[in-house]
């Protein structure tokens, strides 16, 4: 049917345009088979022109009726709403039908961050010793937290994507997408450190890949986790910290000492710049609290008597 044909030639965008990776484009796919096998079963449409708003809107129910979560229903419409703006931007249909369908409300996740003394008393913690794990570990953290990036991509760097003396790494993030992120002064140290120190003493197995285990072998995203765990809880870090809370406090960090959310978004290689505004809540509401505990005005105290 021509409403698959469209659809191929969309997923074909997705891959050569776009450059979204291969679990993405199959996310979208899934997504949107539903939405076209809803169109072709209860209206009979082959022309996508006949799609209204209406349709839509029944779709998004239909996923409620069978218990679909608020999120997941809210990611189906986003896929449909992507798929429909491509229709309109190649003039295949005349206006984009999608664009007032509503959402249902989601609770908006909010990450967790630390402060900046947490993050301080665990990157301390790596430099009481000075063993090769300990060296690993300190260059790992001051990448982690000095840089934001993904778990995937930091156990994924290679020396070869590393520019130690213009402070610079070269990050291949989601979707093949490359981008080129500073590091600090103290990050910079640390790997190098580690590179000559330590990681000639752990006996790498793969030759260009930066960090490895004790056995030489390619650290492991539990061995991280375990790794970042033990970190928190040594130095009584009392939130649910995982790798991801180092990406999380760099973002929020630069958000809350003025970096714009533009620049953000390119350094921590989000797509939706919407999903880097998540940051501006957890910003805004430490913001709150620091007012609210620091200014004689902006709450009532313990202890104080109306008048």
């Amino acid at each position: 049917m021509i409403l698959d044909t469209y659809l191929k030639e969309y997923l074909y965008y997705l891959k050569i345009t776009k450059n979204l990776s291969k679990n993405t484009i199959i996310s979208y796919e899934r997504d949107l088979k539903s939405y076209l096998d809803f169109i072709k079963t209860n209206y009979k449409i082959r022309d996508l022109n006949d799609i209204h708003k209406d349709h839509i809107q029944n779709f998004s129910r239909s996923l409620s009726r069978k218990n679909n979560s608020n999120s997941t229903i809210t990611r189906k419409l986003s896929s449909i709403r992507s798929f429909h703006r491509y229709l309109m931007s190649e003039n295949i249909v005349d206006k984009d039908i999608s664009r007032k369908v509503k959402k249902p409300k989601t609770h908006k996740f909010l990450p967790t961050v630390l402060n900046m003394r947490e993050v301080e008393d665990m990157i301390n913690l790596t430099y009481e010793n000075s063993d090769p794990l300990s060296l690993r570990n300190q260059a790992l953290i001051e990448i982690a937290y000095g840089s934001g990036l993904r778990v995937s991509e930091l156990l994924n760097l290679r020396i070869s994507d590393l520019h130690l003396n213009k402070g610079l790494v070269n990050i291949l993030g989601k979707g093949n997408k490359e981008r080129i992120i500073p590091l600090n002064e103290n990050a910079v140290l640390a790997i190098q450190k580690y590179i000559i120190e330590a990681r000639p003493l752990l006996k790498a197995k793969k030759a260009d890949l930066l960090f490895v285990n004790k056995f030489g072998q390619p650290l492991s995203r539990v061995g991280f986790f375990k790794l970042i765990k033990k970190l928190a809880n040594d130095v009584h870090i009392q939130k649910q910290v995982s790798p991801h809370t180092l990406r999380h406090s760099y973002a929020t960090h630069l958000l809350e000492n003025g970096a714009d959310l533009r620049t953000v978004q390119e350094l921590l290689g989000h797509e939706d710049i919407l999903t880097t505004e998540n940051y501006t809540h957890v910003s805004k509401k430490r913001i709150n609290k620091i007012y609210n505990d620091a200014h004689p005005r902006a709450s009532k105290k313990e202890g104080e008597n109306e008048i």
